[in-house]
């Protein structure tokens, strides 16, 4: 059973190759601004769980001075991390893409 529960197999749609090319690259900057959102979202979320936790003892309504610091520390901490994995993979995924493109250039 192919797309939509139809018995017939999908058919490709016939698209030249740089358009194909174009397709490829606008559905992956598409994921990639889509996983970018995705994962500061995520970070956010981290912040708000772990640094609250840790820092606001007391909740009331307002902050003392020492929770103040603590929470810009905390989230210093955090962005800062996430700065240096960002970083490696991007250089990992950098790599990888290179490899991959010079075996397939090499084929």
């Amino acid at each position: 059973m192919a797309l939509f529960g139809s018995s017939a197999p999908a058919a490709a749609p016939a698209v030249s190759d740089p358009e194909s090319q174009q397709l490829k690259a606008n559905i992956l900057q598409q994921m990639q601004q889509e996983m970018a959102v995705a994962n500061a979202k995520k970070l956010i979320s981290r912040i708000n769980q772990n640094c609250f936790d840790n820092c606001i003892t007391n909740p009331g309504s307002s902050m003392s001075s020492s929770d103040s610091t603590c929470l810009s520390n905390c989230m210093e901490k955090y962005i800062q991390f996430w700065n240096v994995t960002s970083k490696v993979y991007i250089s990992r995924a950098t790599t990888e893409q290179v490899a991959a493109n010079a075996m397939a250039t090499s084929e």
